[in-house]
């Protein structure tokens, strides 16, 4: 039994808000979006509970097709798949399984547009109860209940990573901690940590700057947050900054550095933080108002960039004609490889987005490779997992691009838990999400 216990208002309300959450994502509305929805008092305990059930959700889906003839509608449908969700596996559940459908009940009862599938709800979820070990049984040998992803993400893994397929599956369906970036420019890791550790924050290292809670926290009560000191950001992200300006320069050279999708700016914050004074950096992103979550984000650390709300990829629309020595290009992707953050992606996403995103990461690759100077580089990276987005995407690029060299990167990052970690001996060590990273330098013209 899971010692977790979602916010101290009533189970059934919670559950009621987990089913809304659940149907609009069902509809294609991202978590955050659907949980902005939710009411504050409610959204700590709500976002837990929602969360478990994304993780579970094709073992439920899959449990619910033995229990009801035909699907339900979206939303009674969506109270019973969160049900079993949080329910099917005793030892994980956050609460007692009779409490959880004691009050799934309950929240359809005080649910107007439920109340006539109460009794439809009860039936479904008593008999669960009755016959759980022959239904759960009944449901093993189905690909999407046993590994709570889709089909087709599967067999993708299977054909993309077929040593570690199930690895990668596993660390997945895992809650990832916490994970920050210490602003070494400021402040060294050691001496960061000891003062959380002064506070009663217990927290070991990973990677070259991060730091790991043992214990998730409010942002704004983490003792140097306020002050720029660190920043959210998972391990894997982390190394993006590090790749591109790795032995790029000597470091009093004044570089000039796109950032070419850069919202929220993490990324950006982090090459400011490696960069010095003199450089300059240009931090781009099509959405207006994504543009000002990097200004407040770089406001935080107290520094400043060239932000810019374009299209990266037409760049006679932004670009002066300034060649960069560096471009760091973080292009939009599938997340694949961050479901462990947002385990709503791998049923919001579709095999077919896959060669559509390919498509606009390779068109951002033409467009901005002239913008790179002689004896510069490009990093580019995605947070996926499939190959379609990584290392095929770099490999076409090199075959088609004579002046362009790929350096030692670190190619495909596999997501991994502390408790996955020791089984991906050639991953990065620690815990950390899936990522692909390819350094590209631009030969000067022969």
């Amino acid at each position: 039994m899971s010692d977790h216990k979602p916010a101290s208002v009533p189970l059934w309300q919670q559950l009621q808000a987990v089913a809304q959450a659940l149907a609009q994502v069902r509809r294609g509305v991202s978590g955050t979006a659907a949980l902005e929805a939710v009411p504050s008092v409610l959204r700590p305990g709500v976002q837990a509970l929602l969360f478990q059930a994304l993780r579970q959700l094709g073992r439920a889906q899959a449990l619910r097709g033995q229990l009801a003839s035909r699907t339900p509608a979206p939303l009674p449908d969506a109270l019973l798949c969160t049900a079993l969700a949080l329910a099917w596996d005793p030892d994980n559940a956050p609460y007692e399984p009779h409490t959880l459908v004691n009050q799934a009940v309950e929240a359809a009862k005080k649910t107007r547009s439920l109340q006539m599938q109460a009794n439809f709800l009860n039936a479904c979820l008593r008999r669960f109860l009755r016959e759980r070990d022959a239904l759960v049984a009944a449901t093993d040998l189905d690909v999407q209940s046993q590994w709570n992803h889709p089909e087709w993400w599967v067999k993708r893994l299977q054909q993309d990573h077929p040593d570690h397929w199930q690895d990668i599956l596993r660390a997945n369906n895992q809650a990832a901690p916490m994970t920050w970036r210490v602003n070494t420019s400021r402040i060294s890791r050691e001496a960061l940590q000891a003062d959380w550790a002064n506070h009663g924050l217990q927290s070991h290292p990973v990677g070259e700057q991060g730091l790991v809670l043992t214990h998730a926290h409010s942002v704004r009560d983490i003792p140097g947050f306020a002050e720029g000191l660190c920043s959210v950001q998972d391990a894997a992200a982390q190394c993006a900054a590090q790749i591109l300006l790795k032995d790029i320069a000597p470091k009093d050279q004044a570089l000039h550095v796109l950032d070419a999708c850069a919202a929220p700016g993490g990324k950006t914050a982090h090459l400011l933080e490696l960069l010095n004074d003199k450089s300059e950096v240009t931090a781009m992103d099509i959405d207006p108002q994504r543009c000002e979550r990097i200004v407040q984000n770089l406001q935080r650390i107290g520094r400043s960039a060239k932000v810019v709300a374009a299209d990266a990829a037409q760049t006679k629309t932004w670009w002066d004609g300034k060649l960069f020595d560096a471009v760091l290009l973080d292009a939009p992707c599938t997340a694949s490889g961050i479901v462990r953050r947002h385990p709503d992606v791998r049923w919001l996403r579709r095999e077919t987005d896959i060669d559509k995103l390919a498509a606009i990461q390779k068109n951002l690759l033409k467009q901005l490779w002239p913008l790179v100077k002689p004896g510069g580089r490009l990093l580019y990276c995605t947070c996926s997992v499939f190959r379609a987005e990584g290392e095929n995407q770099a490999k076409t690029f090199v075959e088609h691009n004579t002046n362009a060299r790929l350096l030692p990167s670190l190619g495909h990052l596999r997501p991994q838990s502390n408790t996955t970690a020791t089984a991906l001996v050639d991953n990065l060590s620690g815990d950390h999400d899936g990522f692909y990273y390819a350094l590209l330098e631009k030969l000067p013209a022969s």
